[in-house]
């Protein structure tokens, strides 16, 4: 059975869109069609639909090359996309041969092979001739393999192909990581509109320092792809209006004067006037927002009913707390609650480590104060981790600091937290004691 193809309307013309999907637009890269007639001439008929009268399809076996080094095998193809009168080869500019590839292996055999490296412009190509299955497997297969790195380009690409949920998806990762995503290699590809709706983010979770840092990284890149020299002059001219998203008064005095006044993008009666407004009483009108990002806030899930204390536990000798865990859908993991001293205050020193399958995904050497109560106490990550759904993850803690403390007690093997569904289950690492009746790491703290 013939392939049909039809191309739909695809808004490809995005200000400033550095896509990788549409990449092939700017290698100015020609995908040839060569119609060869074949030997039996198909008879013309005509069919009456809805009272209009079309003709039917031409079968025509079809040879596709791009340059002089790639080509696909002559195959059969009724389309009215390729056919035009009185031409030998029809021009397709925008696609890249690899996904055309893919584009036709699917039309022909129901098969779909995906790599990271063409997935987007296999996307544009199944949006662009509306074929919604191989579309929608794209956007599974970017879903699956979302992470910090590649969060913010798949956020340009998904409002480029109008895809809510794989904007959602980016989103949580963006607001979750913003530290790693805005650090990427990936934030310096993405276009003016894109940077700007990040820039605007009312929940990134990260300090205003990194996301002024952040801009300046994208205005070097984006000087360097309009072939201009990254002076402060361009930097600020690259990004515009956009500079006056970043919140600097939200910064502290001494990261304003660590980076931003020092980075000469910001005139000197700018920097003059955010000190002022730092230390006068009266604060200057500043065009900067004001007001700090609400970021996200972290849930706890508890997993224990009771606590308490004996006189002969829970003791600390250099021996592991763990326990694992599963959740039903993709979380953050930002720390642990952690039980302190039944005996007064005291300062503990900690390891903890978040693993999967015997490998760390985190880990962070740090201290905390109790104060004697049987509260919990946070300990935190570095950067928030992403957690996959139905995949059992193992977080220790290796304590330091007063031999007795609080310990859990009643623990459940099943804790709903919001929408989120936590499983738990003893740890092989454990060699203190901790499992899922009772023992240390009474909460886990993410975002969800």
């Amino acid at each position: 059975m013939a392939a049909e193809l039809y191309p739909a309307s695809i808004n490809t013309n995005l200000p400033n869109t550095n896509s990788t999907a549409v990449t092939a637009a700017s290698k100015k890269t020609i995908v040839q069609v060569t119609q060869t007639v074949t030997t039996s001439t198909t008879t013309a008929t005509q069919q009456n639909i809805n009272n209009n009268n079309v003709e039917a399809a031409r079968c025509l076996r079809c040879s596709f090359c791009c340059g002089s080094a790639w080509s696909i095998p002559k195959m059969p193809l009724s389309s009215s996309v390729y056919l035009a009168e009185g031409e030998s080869e029809i021009h397709i500019p925008d696609v890249e041969p690899a996904a055309f590839l893919i584009l036709l292996k699917y039309m022909y055999s129901d098969e779909i092979e995906l790599e990271a490296d063409t997935v987007l412009a296999t996307l544009y190509a199944a949006k662009k001739y509306i074929v919604p299955a191989l579309a929608k497997a794209c956007v599974t297969f970017l879903e699956t393999s979302l992470e910090a790195k590649n969060a913010c380009v798949l956020l340009s690409q998904s409002r480029l192909f109008e895809e809510p949920e794989l904007t959602q998806r980016c989103w949580e990762v963006i607001d979750a990581q913003a530290e790693l995503a805005l650090r990427s290699e990936g934030f310096c590809e993405i276009d003016l509109q894109t940077l700007a709706i990040i820039l605007k983010r009312e929940t990134l979770n990260t300090r205003e320092a990194v996301v002024f840092q952040a801009a300046l990284d994208w205005a070097v890149a984006e000087c360097k792809r309009q072939g201009l020299g990254p002076t402060s002059r361009n930097k600020r001219a690259v990004l515009g209006k956009a500079l006056y998203l970043v919140r600097i008064p939200t910064m502290t005095l001494e990261e304003f004067a660590n980076g931003a006044a020092q980075s000469d993008v910001l005139t000197l009666e700018e920097t003059h006037d955010v000190f002022l407004w730092y230390t006068a009483a009266n604060k200057p009108k500043l065009e900067f927002p004001l007001q700090k990002r609400k970021g996200l806030t972290p849930q706890c899930c508890h997993r224990f009913q009771s606590s308490a204390y004996r006189s002969n536990q829970w003791r600390y000798r250099g021996r592991c707390d763990s326990i694992q865990f599963a959740v039903d859908k993709r979380i953050f993991i930002a720390g642990l609650g952690l039980y302190g001293s039944s005996g007064g205050k005291a300062e503990y020193s900690v390891k903890i480590e978040l693993k999967r399958q015997g490998v760390t995904l985190a880990q962070n050497l740090t201290k905390f104060v109790s104060d004697g109560s049987s509260n919990t106490f946070s300990v935190w990550f570095e950067h928030p981790v992403q957690v996959e759904q139905d995949t059992f993850y193992t977080v220790s803690a290796v304590l330091d600091g007063n031999e007795l403390s609080y310990f859990g007690q009643e623990g459940m093997t099943e804790v709903q937290c919001g929408k989120v569904t936590f499983q738990f289950q003893c740890s092989s690492d454990s060699t203190n004691g901790t499992g899922v009746q009772g023992g240390q790491i009474p909460e886990l703290v993410f975002y969800a």
